[in-house]
């Protein structure tokens, strides 16, 4: 591993973390509609659920699902299933107007394991991570598993970061939203709208 190396890792890592979704529109999600530290417990559930492909993926367990078109399969639906859930109990939830003080009553924990299951139920993480991290690996270099580590460990780094900037700039629309009485109504239905496009995106695309 050198320089130029992962340098050119995080400048990938960053371009793909910022394309629209799953997890990135999930922190979203969460940031509008009931603020910025909500954003920040949910990013660090997704990022602990990434540790976990991480390791998965350095030593090699995501290979079995990737060459396992039923295991895929029923993972992406679970997860997909969960975001249509979600989104059922945004569109049921009785809206609340005007309450500018919803972080200060938010289930933090409920938060960080939502994180970790919107990421675990995401098959093209792993899947990702065993395409992506071998294009800067060198098998010179040796030692393989300690190489997509590391590089594990950067791609966890930036994410955090750049999720925790979604979540500060979605609180602040957010709090815009709730400000406004007539659209602090539909603020479930934008979380639910969103959950559902998330939901179907997962579904529906392929692998």
């Amino acid at each position: 591993m050198d320089f130029l190396s992962i340098v050119s890792f995080l400048g990938a890592a960053i371009v793909l973390t910022l394309m629209p979704g799953p997890d990135n529109l999930f922190t979203l999600a969460q940031s509008i509609t009931k603020g910025k530290k909500a954003g920040i417990y949910t990013t660090l559930g997704l990022c602990t659920g990434l540790l976990v492909h991480i390791t998965t993926a350095t030593i090699g367990i995501s290979a079995v699902i990737y060459h396992s078109a039923i295991a895929f399969t029923l993972v992406k639906y679970a997860g997909a299933a969960y975001l249509l859930f979600l989104a059922f109990k945004s569109f049921t939830e009785k809206s609340s107007s005007l309450n500018l003080g919803i972080e200060d009553t938010l289930n933090y924990a409920s938060l960080y394991k939502k994180g970790i299951i919107m990421n675990l139920l995401n098959p093209k993480v792993s899947l990702f991570f065993l395409a992506f991290f071998p294009q800067f690996i060198s098998y010179e270099n040796g030692n393989v598993s300690f190489q997509m580590l590391v590089y594990g460990i950067l791609f966890l780094i930036q994410a955090f970061v750049i999720f925790t900037l979604i979540s500060m700039f979605a609180g602040k629309v957010g709090y815009f939203l709730r400000k406004n009485p007539t659209l602090s109504t539909k603020i479930n239905y934008i979380q639910g709208s969103l959950f559902t496009l998330i939901g179907l995106k997962m579904a529906f695309s392929e692998k």
